[in-house]
C-alpha cells in the first residue's frame, strides 16, 4: 500500500521533515516521545507560549491515537514535524481503528452548568481544533493520517 510505504521509509516520510519519530502506541512511550521531541533543536527554539500550544495539540492527538485507534490493540505511531513561515506542520500516522464515520470529531464544548463538577476529559478535540489550523484526517486503507499546523513564535 502506498501510504504504508511512505510511512515506513523513515525520513522520506515527508521530503522536508525536520523531526521524525516512531513511537509505540502506549501512554509511557508517548510521554517519553514528547519529552524527546521537545528536547530537539526544532522545538527548543519555540517561545514559551508556542511551545505550550504545540505540546497540548501533540499530546492530545497522540493520546487520542493510543486511547481510541489502538484501544484494544497496540501499534506504532509515526510523527513528522517541519517548520516554515511561522508554522509547525505536523503529520501523525497510525495503523489503528479509523475515526468514527472516518471523520474528525467536532470538538464542541457543552454548556458548563456547574464549574465544580466539570468532567476530567472530553476537551481534547476542542483544544486541538482551537490551537491548530488546516486540521485534516484521511483514512487510506488501514492507515490513519492526521495533519495540522500550529502558528508559532521563536525565542529571540
Amino acid at each position: 500500500m502506498p501510504a504504508e510505504r511512505i510511512v515506513r521509509q523513515g525520513q522520506s516520510f515527508h521530503s522536508d521533515v525536520s523531526l521524525y519519530r516512531t513511537l509505540e502506541g502506549n501512554p509511557a512511550a508517548i510521554s517519553c516521545g514528547l519529552q524527546e521531541m521537545f528536547s530537539s533543536s526544532l522545538l527548543l527554539t519555540l517561545s514559551e507560549g508556542s511551545r505550550g500550544n504545540v505540546e497540548i495539540v501533540l499530546a492530545e492527538a497522540l493520546n487520542n491515537v493510543v486511547e481510541h485507534a489502538y484501544a484494544n490493540s497496540s501499534g506504532s505511531i509515526d510523527v513528522g514535524i517541519t517548520s516554515g513561515n511561522g508554522f509547525l506542520f505536523v503529520r501523525i500516522v497510525d495503523f489503528g481503528l479509523p475515526m468514527p464515520n472516518e471523520e474528525l470529531p467536532g470538538g464542541k464544548l457543552g454548556q458548563a452548568t456547574d464549574i465544580q463538577n466539570l468532567p476530567e476529559g472530553g476537551f481534547g478535540w476542542y483544544l486541538i481544533r482551537s490551537l491548530s489550523q488546516e486540521l485534516t484526517y484521511l483514512r487510506d486503507g488501514n492507515v490513519n493520517i492526521l495533519s495540522f499546523c500550529v502558528g508559532v513564535d521563536y525565542l529571540i
